[in-house]
C-alpha cells in the first residue's frame, strides 16, 4: 500500500476499544456461573477468535496468530469439561508455550503437545483443578501470569502464585487483577512477588471495554512527525485513570513535542514541548510501544537507548530483528544489545536509499505496519507491504488514516 503525507493533521478519530481489556473481560465472563454482558469488545481479529472459541466451542479451535487468545484459552479449556485442539498459525505454532503448559499441569491440568514438544497445537481435556501453591519465572510474557490468575477463582484451593525474579509488563498483570476483582475475584499482592487469589466464584456483571491506548499511541507518533504546527487530534473514550499501562504514551510522548489533555474521557492531543537532544527509555512495562518510540526518534533525528526488550523476540515477530531492519532501509543503523536493548547513535547512513517510495516489510505484524505509516510524514510517501495485518488490533485503520487526508493506494 502506498501512503501519502498530508500537509494538515487535525481531526476526531474513533479508536477501536482494547482487545487486551476485552480478551481478559470475555474469558473471565465465561468463568461467571451465570451469563455476563461484555460491552464494546474490540472488533480485532485477537477478540473475534476468542468470542468465536467461546460461542461456538468447536472441538478444533483455530486461534490464527492471536497469541493472547492461545494463552487465555489454554487455562480456561484445562479448567471446562471437554476436550479441545487449540491449533494456530504456522508462526504461532512456533511460538513456546511450554511455561504455561507446565504451570497447568503441576495444578493438575491434562495437555499434550500433537507435534512438537513445547509449542502448539495442544489437545487439552479440561477437568477440576486443584490449584494450590505456584512458582513462576518472572522475565516471561505476562499473559502466562494473567492467564494462570485469571482461573485462580476456579480451583478449589485458589492460587498461590510466587513470580521469581523481575517482572516483565507489571502493568498488564495490574490490569487483570482490577478487572478480576470487578467481577468479584479476592485477589491480593501478599509481597512485591507474591500474589494470592481465593477460590471465590466470579460475579456476573455488565462491563464496558474502554478505547485502546495503544492505537492511540500511533496518533501520537503522527502528531509529532507532522509539519503542521497546528495538528490537534481528538480522541473520545480514552480514560485518565486507564486500566491500560500503554497509557503511559502521553507522558512517553510530552517529552517527543506532544501535549495531551484530558476532558471527560476525551483526550486531546496537539504539538507543544521541546524535543530532546536524546531519548532514553526502559520499556519493560510497556514494550508494545517500542516500534512506535523508535521510529519517531529516528524520524525527529533523536538519538536513542531503549532497554527493557526481552520480550520482543518472541512476538508476533522477533520485532527487535524486524526493526533493525526496517530502519535500516531508511538509513538508520540501528545497534542491538542482546535481547533486552536497542539503541541509534543519530548518524544516518552515507549510502542510505533516499528516494522514496520505500518498501517496508510487516512480518505478519500488526505494530510494524502502524507504526511505519507515519514515516510518509517526513519522507512523502511510503509503501507498506501486507498492510491487513493491522486487523489483529485496530481494523479501520487506513480508514481513519483516509479519514484524515492520507492518500492510500
Amino acid at each position: 500500500m502506498n501512503v501519502d503525507a498530508i500537509e494538515k493533521l487535525q481531526s476526531v478519530i474513533h479508536l477501536p476499544a482494547s482487545k487486551s481489556i476485552s480478551n481478559r473481560a470475555l474469558i473471565i465472563g465465561a468463568l461467571c456461573s451465570l451469563e455476563t454482558d461484555v460491552q464494546n469488545v474490540s472488533d480485532c481479529d485477537d477478540s473475534r477468535v476468542v468470542l468465536s472459541a467461546l460461542r461456538d466451542k468447536p472441538y478444533v479451535i483455530d486461534i490464527k496468530a492471536a497469541g493472547t487468545a492461545m494463552r487465555f484459552l489454554t487455562s480456561l479449556l484445562s479448567t471446562m469439561k471437554g476436550e479441545h485442539i487449540l491449533t494456530g498459525t504456522e508462526r504461532m505454532c512456533n511460538r513456546p508455550i511450554s511455561v504455561l503448559v507446565d504451570a497447568l499441569r503441576s495444578l493438575g491440568a491434562d495437555i499434550n503437545y500433537m507435534e512438537k514438544e513445547g509449542y502448539p497445537p495442544l489437545k487439552i481435556r479440561g477437568c477440576a483443578l486443584k490449584g494450590g501453591n505456584l512458582s513462576l519465572a518472572s522475565n516471561v510474557s505476562s499473559q502466562y501470569i494473567s492467564s494462570l490468575l485469571m482461573i485462580g477463582p476456579t480451583l478449589q484451593e485458589g492460587l498461590h502464585l510466587r513470580l521469581e525474579g523481575e517482572i516483565i509488563s507489571r502493568p498488564y498483570i495490574e490490569m487483570t487483577l482490577s478487572i478480576m476483582r470487578q467481577f468479584g475475584a479476592k485477589v491480593y499482592w501478599i509481597s512485591n512477588n507474591e500474589i494470592c487469589v481465593e477460590p471465590k466464584s466470579y460475579e456476573a456483571r455488565t462491563y464496558f471495554v474502554e478505547s485502546d491506548w495503544s492505537a492511540a499511541s500511533y496518533w501520537y507518533e503522527m502528531v509529532a512527525l507532522s509539519s503542521d504546527k497546528d495538528a490537534r487530534v481528538t480522541m473520545p473514550g480514552l480514560f485518565a485513570n486507564s486500566l491500560q499501562g500503554d497509557s503511559v504514551v502521553a507522558e512517553m510522548f510530552a517529552s517527543l513535542g506532544v501535549r495531551t489533555s484530558y476532558e471527560n474521557d476525551v483526550v486531546v492531543i496537539e504539538k507543544g514541548g521541546e524535543l530532546p537532544s536524546y531519548y532514553k527509555r526502559d520499556m519493560l512495562s510497556q514494550p508494545d510501544l517500542t516500534q512506535t518510540i523508535a521510529v519517531t526518534c529516528c524520524m525527529l533525528g533523536i538519538p536513542f537507548r531503549l532497554t527493557g526488550l526481552q520480550t520482543l523476540r518472541i512476538k508476533e515477530t522477533d520485532r527487535i530483528a524486524a526493526l533493525q531492519i526496517e530502519l535500516g532501509k531508511l538509513g538508520y543503523d540501528i545497534e542491538i544489545d542482546g535481547d533486552e536493548a536497542m539503541s541509534w547513535d543519530g548518524a544516518i547512513k552515507p549510502d542510505a536509499k533516499t528516494e522514496m517510495p520505500l518498501a517496508i516489510d510487516t512480518y505478519d505484524d500488526h505494530r510494524m505496519a502502524m507504526a511505519f505509516a507515519p514515516v510518509a510524514l517526513k519522507r512523502g510517501r511510503i509503501v507498506i507491504n501486507n498492510p491487513d495485518v493491522v486487523t489483529k488490533s485496530y481494523p479501520a485503520f487506513w480508514d481513519d488514516l483516509r479519514q484524515v487526508g492520507f492518500r492510500l493506494d
